[in-house]
């Protein structure tokens, strides 16, 4: 690669479109990572409101730990535009990373404005976690300079990001994406870029913790059949106090939830369809923590929970075995070429090992745990593929 292609002192000013819980902590990380303005948008003044005390909080929080120098608080939030008009926040920008919900329509919608803002340098990210660039891109009218640039929450703390190629995204774009990628600091230590160069609905990260999904819906609609307390079910997974699967769904909301879903249904398996129990209480507007009542009734932030014990339905074993499937997967379809690479990328962006160090040693008892559950819950996707099965990926390190 040409030194010059890669080339980023020239990445001066950044834009954060979408000041949300994913935006806001772009633009702390981005302050830190030195820019010179960092433009920060959302239609709503309150919105800014919040993402401002949050930054400064945050900034404070980092000088205490020694990510930032003493005193350059301040300093850094001088560097910080707050901006309601989606055009002026771009129209100087090196980089524009769009950190909006998860709809495709509202995405484009954005990137349509990028395209006509936005300098024609620019690079212009998507902090999507599923969605395809390539789809997103086309709304810009310039697909070469759009790539993916997928971080993790908390941004400041986690190493993760997932730097993904478009089809038509440019070999220069790529790779200045992934130099910029690197400039921005993270309380667990040097970032670690996550190269994508065939996109994938979830990527890596989300494309093997969203299939467990098929399992919770599956697990969800069995406990409100059978009347089985949904804790029960969460404490197969986690011990208390963590959050549990089905108190995680409740904490990120359910509509987010139904957003991720309904994409995989459409792109992935129709298998990935929302279930009854999660259907009916997104009906009745309780999508979880931020209404008060979801799969669990919320109080002061946390689920109220009342049961003791386990179900035994569900596993941490079998959680592997559906991650080690799926990680096969991205092998077979030539998403990435090495099983360490999804182990590595799993470990910087969940803070827990990757499937494949286990799944070496037990891939035939997985397998089996799996051809058993698909068979008892009817869902076709869960069957192991041939690479699991047959343990050939070993050879893929």
């Amino acid at each position: 690669m040409n030194r010059k292609m890669t080339e980023v002192n020239w990445i001066n000013y950044a834009a954060v479109i979408g000041a949300g819980t994913m935006g806001r902590e772009i633009a702390q990380v981005s302050l830190m990572a030195g820019f010179e303005k960092v433009f920060l948008f959302s239609r709503t003044q309150k919105t800014l409101d919040i993402a401002l005390n949050f930054i400064e909080n945050g900034l404070h929080k980092m000088e205490s730990k020694g990510l930032v120098d003493k005193g350059a608080t301040n300093n850094l939030l001088k560097n910080l535009v707050l901006v309601r008009d989606i055009e002026k926040a771009v129209e100087n920008a090196d980089i524009v990373i769009e950190s909006v919900p998860e709809n495709m329509d509202l995405k484009r919608e954005i990137f349509s404005k990028l395209g006509k803002y936005a300098p024609k340098r620019s690079i212009l990210a998507t902090n999507t976690s599923t969605m395809s660039i390539s789809k997103i891109a086309e709304a810009s009218d310039r697909p070469q300079q759009v790539v993916g640039m997928h971080f993790f929450t908390p941004i400041p703390v986690l190493r993760l990001i997932e730097i993904i190629k478009g089809e038509k995204t440019s070999i220069k774009t790529f790779e200045t994406a992934i130099e910029i990628g690197k400039k921005f600091p993270a309380l667990k230590g040097k970032r670690y870029i996550a190269k994508i160069e065939k996109e994938s609905p979830g990527f890596i990260v989300n494309r093997l913790t969203i299939t467990s999904s098929l399992l919770m819906n599956w697990l969800l609609d069995q406990a409100t059949e059978k009347g089985i307390p949904y804790e029960k079910i969460d404490h197969d997974f986690v011990d208390p106090p963590a959050l549990g699967p089905f108190a995680k769904w409740d904490y990120f909301g359910l509509d987010v939830v139904r957003d991720t879903l309904n994409y995989f249904s459409k792109t992935i398996s129709p298998e990935f369809k929302l279930g009854k129990t999660i259907t009916k209480l997104l009906k009745e507007g309780n999508l979880g923590r931020k209404t008060g009542k979801g799969i669990y009734e919320w109080h002061e932030g946390k689920p109220i929970t009342k049961h003791e014990g386990k179900a035994g339905l569900g596993s941490n074993e079998l959680y592997y075995a559906i991650q080690l499937n799926e990680g096969c997967r991205l092998l077979e379809e030539g998403v990435v070429s090495s099983y360490k690479t999804i182990d590595d990328t799993m470990l910087a962006g969940m803070d827990l090992p990757g499937p494949f160090g286990p799944g070496k040693r037990n891939y035939k008892k997985w397998s089996q745990l799996l051809e058993e559950l698909s068979a008892q819950s009817g869902i076709k996707y869960l069957q192991p593929c041939e690479l699991m099965k047959s343990g050939e990926f070993v050879k893929m390190r």
